[in-house]
């Protein structure tokens, strides 16, 4: 989960109530894309728990509709992104039920500080890392918006031992960046990174993106890139190569314009890719075909 803006949570809402908020408010969908690309880190769990499925009603299979809603506009391979051990264990088992879904496994940064025992969710983590459908090690990363300085030591310890698990399993890694671009690069360079980088949700602006882009980082563009006020990003986005570049929902939050503020899933990345497309200067085809090939070679295959 990207928390970037505010949108995600209010700090005095509880899930009942976001859910109640969300709830049925699912925007209809986008024209399909040319070319089918994946959603390359998405929640499925809190998306269906906060929001439902998009179409409405009580799907017998709400993972199954969100894949079906998602592969009608030219998504067909998701990438089901784990926050904690529960979450983790869950995706292991939804990906190995649907093939359009792949795993990732991790301890969120800001989960590690809040656990009573690191040590045994990271082996848990671990225990999980070694399954076939699991393809990424994240997310995992530093946040220091939410994590204080109480909590950064066990922040930090979490983030080397993920990078560990990924380098043993050859797992792409996948990371959590919130206003802690140098710590991720000091560590990641301290550590030695994995063959395959992931920068979740990227946050960052041009001269970070180089930074990233030169390490041979892929950068992943959530809806935020469509946002008015984030025109840094677009500039990150623009000197980034079609071949380091993946785009995300980050779902059930950071839904693009123009419908902000309502719930995301992975049916909307044609709008993302669409902004991508015209940041880039790309051709929209070239793009798909870009982000589909970048994101096998982070993350498949799919079957």
């Amino acid at each position: 989960m990207c928390d970037a803006v505010d949108e995600m949570s209010e700090p005095t809402e509880s899930r009942s109530q976001r859910a109640a908020r969300r709830a049925g408010e699912f925007p209809p969908a986008p024209e399909p894309l040319p070319l089918p690309v994946l959603d390359s880190h998405t929640h499925l769990d809190i998306t269906v728990s906060e929001a439902g499925v998009p179409g409405g009603g009580d799907a017998a299979d709400p993972v199954a509709a969100a894949i079906k809603v998602a592969a009608a506009v030219g998504v067909d391979r998701l990438v089901q992104v784990g926050v904690d051990v529960a979450s983790s264990r869950w995706g292991v088992e939804v990906a190995g039920e649907y093939p359009a879904v792949v795993a990732t496994v991790a301890l969120h940064p800001n989960e590690a500080p809040r656990l009573t025992d690191l040590d045994e969710a990271l082996r848990e983590i671990e225990t999980l890392a070694g399954q076939d459908r699991v393809r990424g090690i994240g997310e995992t990363g530093m946040d220091r918006y939410r994590t204080g300085d109480e909590g950064r030591a066990a922040q930090e310890e979490s983030f080397r031992a993920h990078i560990a698990i990924a380098k043993r399993y050859h797992r792409t890694l996948v990371i959590h960046d919130r206003d802690a671009h140098a710590d991720v690069l000091r560590i990641l360079d301290d550590e030695g990174a994995p063959d395959t980088v992931v920068m979740h949700c990227f946050s960052g602006d041009a001269e970070f993106a180089a930074e990233c882009v030169r390490r041979g980082y892929l950068l992943s563009f959530a809806g935020t890139v469509t946002f008015a006020s984030a025109g840094a990003l677009r500039e990150a986005a623009a000197l980034t190569p079609l071949d380091q570049i993946l785009v995300e929902t980050d779902a059930p939050y950071l839904t693009p314009v123009p419908h902000r503020g309502r719930p995301n899933a992975s049916y909307l990345i044609p709008l993302t890719v669409r902004a991508l497309a015209t940041v880039t200067g790309a051709d929209l085809d070239e793009l798909c075909a870009a982000i589909s090939t970048t994101g096998d070679r982070a993350f498949g295959p799919w079957r």
